[in-house]
Formats: C-alpha cells, structure tokens, sequence
C-alpha cells in the first residue's frame, strides 16, 4: 500500500496557486450581481488575500523559498488586485474619480512587472521595499472595502479613502523603484539605445 503524504515544502506554493485560481470565481461571484455571491465574493477575497501573507511567511519560517514561489507571489498579487479593479471600473462599483486611482495602480503595476522582468534578463535584483509590502497590504484591505461597499452601509467615504491611499503608496513605491533601477541605466548608459 502506498502511502500518500503532504508535503509542508510545497505549502507556499500551494497557498499561491490557490490564489491565482480564486481570481476568475471572485470576478465570476461580483460580475454575478447579487448580495449572496457578493458576500461569498468577499470571503473568497479575504482568503485569497490572507495567502499572500502565508506564502511567504511559511516559505521563509521553514526554509522553502522556491524560485516559482518567488517569480509567482508577486504575479499573484497583480493578477488579484488587476482583476478586481478592472472587475470594479466595468461593474459600476466605481465612479468616475475612483478611475484615477485605480488608473494610477494598474499603470505602476505593469511598469514594475516590465522592468522587473528587464533586470532580471540583466541578473539585477531590485528588492522589494518594507514601503512597497505595506503598499500590497492597503491595496488588498482597499479592494475588500470596495467589495463590502454595497454590502454594508457607511463602506463608500472608507473605501475611496483606502483607494486613493493605495493609489498614492502606489505611486511612491513605483517611483522608489524606477531609482533603483535608474542608478542600474546610469552606470551602463553604453547599453541604452
């Protein structure tokens, strides 16, 4: 008899593929519009949300950092909060204003992801800020604001406040990101078109 185990190593890993296949129920569960799939929305999101923490931690807590891991974690996060505000900019959940913000987070998002991808063709690592952690951390307690609204009344002034927090923390970390890479161009301007 063969004896099946689960092997804890693979737990991160586990946790971040959970979260990228929850993205298209949550988007399914909102685009539904109806309070009960709402709610199921909503707690999807906050599990999914709550892995992002879990990963990491228990890849560092027992010494399983994965090169997929690294490379997933990170796509993770963007696919999740992408979807949902794109979810949220088609569905009515957001009003004209709330499109900068969002705007502003969508566009960092892609331009870190593409330079990420440049200075990793080049073997440079820019690590990620304690800054830019806490950014994820606002931009995913936003994101569930906005889920909540139609649910709970009052949720309206809290999630535009979150959003636009998100947005500017966003805009920061973006920028501290583009220095770290800029001091990479300025030392190699040889390599610039």
């Amino acid at each position: 008899m063969t004896e099946t185990r689960f092997d804890m190593a693979k737990l991160p890993n586990y946790l971040t593929y959970a979260r990228i296949a929850a993205i298209p129920v949550i988007m399914l569960f909102l685009l539904a519009d109806n309070a009960v799939l709402r709610w199921l929305a909503l707690l999807l999101y906050i599990a999914a949300a709550i892995t992002d923490y879990y990963d990491g931690a228990l890849a560092r807590k027992y010494g399983t950092v994965s090169a997929i891991g690294r490379m997933l974690d990170p796509i993770a996060d963007k696919l999740l909060v992408g979807a949902l505000l794109l979810v949220f900019c088609f569905d009515g959940s957001f009003g004209a204003w709330d499109l900068v913000p969002a705007t502003i987070i969508l566009l960092r998002e892609i331009f870190v992801s593409g330079m990420r991808e440049f200075m990793g063709t080049e073997k440079i690592v820019v690590p990620v800020s304690k800054l830019a952690k806490y950014k994820t951390t606002v931009q995913l307690i936003a994101l569930a604001v906005v889920i909540a609204e139609p649910l709970i009344p009052g949720m309206r002034e809290l999630s535009d406040i979150l959003l636009w927090l998100a947005a500017i923390l966003t805009a920061i970390t973006g920028w501290q990101y583009w220095q770290g890479v800029s001091t990479h161009f300025r030392a190699n301007e040889d390599d610039l078109p």
